[in-house]
């Protein structure tokens, strides 16, 4: 693997272990009427909770699953859906615990390198994917042109994983780099679980 490789995989892995995370451009509901595509383009990179949820999903995707864009295309479109769900004014309940619990398991699988059935992966990132979706399509429940900053955060959200897929298979004989950036997402997630309880 070469050293530019190593040393990327390294960052993420560092940087995952941050103790401050949101990928959430607020916390209240209807306060982002002006927001547009840009916005909801760049959303994804702002926040280290969205960020390292739609990496480790390509991460992993490439380490163990012979349908590479099975759970990426799943998560993308269970994300519009929750943001659906979320804009139309109904709350799921733990929605943030749910988030970073998502960070927790998709650490585990990364740095376990574990095996699921195509199905069962797009099942249970889909449904992680619903809560995060939710968070971001309540905060966008106000704004005048809400698909916009939604089509955006989607096309993002599908680079994300398709970064997340080369890392994974520029990593794949790599198990030690594996390991720490699956334990950098997972700390992430105990991290943020650790602050809201």
């Amino acid at each position: 693997m070469s050293g530019k490789l190593h040393r990327a995989l390294l960052l993420i892995a560092a940087c995952a272990l941050a103790t401050s995370a949101s990928a959430h451009i607020g916390t209240d509901s209807g306060t982002h009427a002006e927001i547009g595509f840009i916005d909801g383009l760049l959303h994804p990179f702002t926040g280290l909770d969205h960020l390292a949820a739609m990496l480790a999903v390509g991460f992993w995707s490439a380490l163990s699953a012979r349908r590479l864009w099975a759970a990426p295309l799943a998560f993308a479109a269970m994300l519009l859906a929750g943001a659906l769900i979320g804009q139309a004014g109904i709350e799921l309940p733990a929605v943030e615990p749910m988030i970073a619990a998502s960070l927790l398991v998709l650490g585990l699988l990364v740095a376990l390198r574990m095996h699921l059935p195509a199905v069962l992966a797009a099942a249970l990132v889909g449904v992680f994917a619903v809560f995060h979706g939710a968070a971001h399509g309540t905060e966008l429940a106000g704004s005048a042109n809400f698909m916009a900053p939604l089509l955006g955060m989607l096309i993002s959200t599908l680079a994300l994983h398709a970064a997340g897929l080369a890392l994974g298979r520029a990593a794949r004989n790599t198990s030690l780099v594996t390991r720490l950036a699956g334990a950098g997402v997972a700390t992430l997630g105990v991290t943020l679980l650790a602050q809201l309880a």
